[in-house]
């Protein structure tokens, strides 16, 4: 049952409101008057967002932007329109900004938050990219990681970087860039390489392209590549060389941590000319911190394109044994410590309510898969494996494709409908029963956001499904105000995180779980029955489904 959370909140507060000094009225009153833009680039969609230094975003827009699918599996982008629709959104969102009688000199700082994996290749001279951008999703190189896992050193790879072997990091998109692309091996041997994740690519450009070469990245994205030492943060010769990649040849970003007042440049042009951006952090690490995660054992689950549910961990890496990531959760340098998380990472999520609504138009939108999902009481005993790009945490399975199993004559649409959304909300389980393993403690409450989180029916069967409460913002903009945090402590907007306890914490919603453990116990093993009878449909050396 959704209630709301001012009570329970109030009780968790209590020890902290002990020890903490509350903003002042006056403070509050400052806090108002000084704003931060948060540059928001998703896997589909870009946005820009100005809060106040309350945490309360005051303008806004977004724009979607083109993905391409060339072949099966393949997930590509323009990286020129990416970059267009950074500043697109910067332009529309200051103007509503000062229609409202706001100054753009009141906004101190600029942040950015982007997708992570997601790769892109440039000339040095030219600042060009010499490719498509490759996305995160994308499972082209499921033939390369096959080989490379059979290479000597394979074994060693995660207990360095924290991630394994899969289609999923950017590693696997350079590789198969220099074996498909002439281009890139050419500019690769005359030594003006420049390789980055989508943060770089739009840090070089923000900047002034060539002119200015800004080349840099921040230690959470820079943690997704394979290429850096999870213990030492810096790059790992073992990995390149692993890759059999030269770094005087390969022109890699200068890695530096996530709030900073002067690594990451200013912006070049337009109605921003000047400013400073001052945090950088890849999307799952901003939804964290915007969920104020700052203690070990917090953990929070972004409901987006993917899904990725992050646990933090303290200031020393856990290396999983049992199918997550180890990643950097924040970075905020100074005195502070890097945090690292446990990832479980879900390729497809509101991915799979497009499907529905794309190609099986069962509704016109996404928006209303949900009241379709509710013409039905349950899933009519259809389990929908949403495998588009293979099965990522905690199972990693390559091979996977898309499934659906316990079709009769009694499925309906609504049944489809609710098999989809509950995809993800298996497999948040499965992450969470990873994570528990690992970590040996159980969560005890879930914090969510991103877009499936506006359905209802959806987190309540999220609930039901791991029989743990999940708790909801009202404002569900926690990417972008990550973004906004990190660059807000690089100018002092922010000192310390005691500072923020307050932030986004008005008019939560908990959904509690309604149904019983045993219940719940007998859905989650027919999902992973499901999930076994979806191996071996993609041939593992062509990518191509098996016949």
């Amino acid at each position: 049952m959704a209630t709301s959370v001012h009570a329970a909140q109030a009780e968790r507060k209590i020890d902290a409101d002990s020890h903490n000094t509350p903003v002042s009225h006056q403070d509050e009153a400052k806090l108002k008057t000084w704003y931060i833009g948060s540059i928001d680039q998703g896997t589909t969609s870009t946005r820009f967002l100005i809060f106040n230094g309350l945490g309360v975003p005051v303008a806004s827009h977004q724009i979607e932007f083109k993905q391409m699918y060339p072949h099966s599996g393949w997930m590509e982008q323009d990286p020129r329109e990416i970059v267009e629709s950074v500043y697109t959104c910067i332009e529309e969102a200051t103007k509503s900004f000062t229609d409202m009688g706001n100054s753009t000199d009141d906004i101190k700082a600029i942040g950015i938050t982007s997708q992570r994996e997601t790769t892109i290749l440039w000339d040095r001279e030219t600042g060009e990219p010499l490719y498509n951008a490759i996305a995160w999703p994308d499972t082209r190189t499921q033939a390369i990681v096959r080989e490379l896992k059979a290479r000597k050193g394979a074994d060693k790879l995660q207990d360095i970087c924290g991630l394994p072997l899969s289609t999923y990091p950017s590693a696997l998109k350079l590789t198969w860039l220099f074996r498909n692309v002439p281009e890139v091996r050419r500019t690769y041997d005359a030594g003006r390489l420049m390789f980055g994740t989508i943060d770089t690519w739009l840090l070089y450009n923000l900047n002034g392209g060539k002119d200015k070469n800004v080349h840099v990245t921040d230690t959470t994205n820079a943690s997704r590549t394979m290429f850096v030492n999870l213990h030492t943060l810096e790059y790992s010769p073992e990995v390149l060389d692993f890759f059999e990649l030269d770094p005087q040849k390969l022109i890699l970003p200068k890695i530096v941590p996530c709030s900073d007042a002067d690594a990451f440049g200013s912006i070049a042009s337009g109605t921003l000319k000047g400013k400073r951006i001052t945090g950088c952090l890849g999307d799952q690490s901003a939804a964290l911190v915007g969920q104020l995660g700052f203690e070990p054992g917090m953990a929070k689950n972004t409901y987006g394109t993917g899904c990725f549910l992050l646990y933090n961990v303290g200031e020393k890496p856990v290396m999983s044994t049992h199918g997550l990531l180890a990643t950097v959760a924040y970075n905020f340098g100074g005195k502070r410590k890097p945090v690292y998380a446990l990832e479980g990472s879900i390729a497809v999520a509101g991915s799979a309510v497009k499907y529905v609504v794309n190609n099986l138009k069962f509704v016109e939108s996404s928006a209303q898969i949900s009241d379709c999902a509710a013409t039905v009481k349950d899933n009519g005993g259809c389990y929908f494996v949403t495998a588009f790009s293979g099965l990522f945490a905690p199972y990693w399975i390559d091979d996977a494709q898309g499934t659906m199993f316990g079709i009769t004559q009694y499925t309906q649409q609504g049944h489809i409908a609710r098999a989809a959304m509950e995809a993800t909300c298996f497999q948040t389980k499965a992450i969470l029963d990873a994570m528990e393993k690992d970590s040996g403690h159980k969560l005890t409450e879930l914090a969510v956001d991103g877009g499936m989180t506006d359905s209802d029916l959806c987190m309540q069967t999220q609930a039901d499904i791991i029989n743990i409460p999940v708790d909801r913002p009202m404002m569900r903009e926690t990417t972008a105000l990550g973004a906004a945090i990190v660059a807000g402590f690089a100018v002092d907007v922010w000192k310390e995180f005691e500072e923020l306890k307050e932030i986004n914490k008005e008019d939560r919603t908990i959904f509690k779980p309604q149904i019983s453990q045993e219940d719940s116990g007998k859905m989650y093993s027919r999902w992973t029955k499901a999930v076994e009878m979806s191996r071996g449909w993609l041939d593992s050396e062509t990518g191509n489904q098996s016949q």
